[in-house]
């Protein structure tokens, strides 16, 4: 959302707070062919709440991948999420795109908690309002300035130059249209776990009708592990993503548990949406992020909510070299690799 104009490709890279993303796209008339893609971990602590606290390992990570996958590109396109990204959905005066970039500044203050100057701002103009035809509805994203410091001079270090900066929620959303068929009539929740921040994003024909980041993710599994089981975490994080294979009853207990309160915070979101949105509920859900992979999430979710809940393949239409990818590899990585896709087929100077 936050754009720096120039017209050059880009490369995907999504700095989560376990590991690193990365994806490369070549646009080939709106279809997509998948150049290189790849994950590097991070060192625990390296990211604490949204916060880059290990600024030299994230951009050591970032230079090793970007060069063990031979990609040269520079132009970088990362995104944001949770506490470090304000999203608005407001109603304001209908008037023209450029008059409201004048204008902007002004009617977002009551809507920032921080002073206006200290923030970088975006926004997309959605539709007419639907209760009064001369308002319309924005979208308002906003983030502080020395959030997106920190990003600019990772990629600095790691002798990148970051372009845009996106939101995660809005990238899952990129990687959902490119690789899913949906009617322009589907209202569908896209939520994206990742290992400490989950993404929700009720969407319909490409418009964003609520978001919201919930401080919850694998984490919680792996924590949980270590505690009833008492597995060091390096095991833990291995056995979460294995309890479907290992029969071990003790471990699916504690994971079904995690399940439980993961789903009550994914079903308090989409209650909240559903009750203020007349006749116009959610139909589907699809899920990504590391956490789709954990045994019967999937299926709880789905039982909870009452809703078909499938997992998004950010691969599904991408073409790519079956020489350069082997296809069970890219189903291993694909639930980790919705952001990075989505990042990925941001084009600088896109809206």
């Amino acid at each position: 959302m936050f754009l720096f104009k120039n017209k050059k490709d880009v490369i995907g890279i999504d700095i989560g707070s376990s590991s690193v993303k990365v994806v490369q796209l070549k646009d080939n008339k709106g279809s997509f062919q998948l150049l290189n893609a790849g994950i590097y971990p991070l060192p625990p602590e390296a990211i604490v709440d949204n916060t880059l606290m290990d600024s030299s390992s994230i951009a050591k990570a970032v230079k090793n991948l970007v060069a063990s996958l031979g990609i040269k590109t520079k132009e970088v396109v990362c995104s944001i999420s949770g506490n470090s990204v304000i999203i608005r959905k407001i109603v304001l005066p209908a008037m023209p795109q450029e008059e409201l970039e004048d204008q902007i500044s002004w009617e977002a203050e009551q809507y920032i908690p921080f002073d206006i100057n200290d923030v970088n701002m975006d926004f997309q103009i959605l539709s007419p309002d639907s209760y009064d035809p001369a308002k319309m509805n924005v979208l308002l994203v906003a983030s502080k300035k020395d959030i997106i410091s920190d990003y600019v001079a990772v990629f600095s270090e790691a002798g990148m130059h970051l372009s845009v900066v996106d939101v995660d929620s809005f990238a899952v959303q990129n990687a959902f249209e490119a690789n899913h068929d949906f009617s322009s009539e589907d209202i569908l929740a896209l939520i994206n776990i990742g290992a400490s921040v989950m993404n929700i994003n009720v969407m319909k024909d490409g418009i964003t009708l609520f978001t919201r980041d919930v401080q919850m993710g694998g984490n919680l599994y792996t924590e949980e592990i270590q505690k009833q089981i008492g597995l060091s975490s390096k095991d833990a994080e291995t056995s979460k993503l294995l309890a479907s294979e290992s029969g071990n009853d003790q471990l699916r207990s504690v994971i079904l548990k995690v399940n439980e309160t993961i789903t009550q915070e994914i079903r308090r979101s989409l209650d909240f949406y559903n009750s203020t949105a007349n006749d116009n509920r959610i139909s589907a859900v699809f899920i990504s992020g590391g956490c789709s992979k954990v045994y019967n999430l999937i299926n709880t979710i789905s039982e909870k909510t009452g809703l078909t809940v499938d997992r998004l393949n950010p691969f599904a239409k991408l073409k790519y070299s079956e020489k350069d990818f082997d296809s069970e590899y890219l189903d291993e990585i694909g639930p980790f690799m919705a952001v990075p896709v989505g990042l990925a087929i941001r084009r600088v100077g896109d809206k």
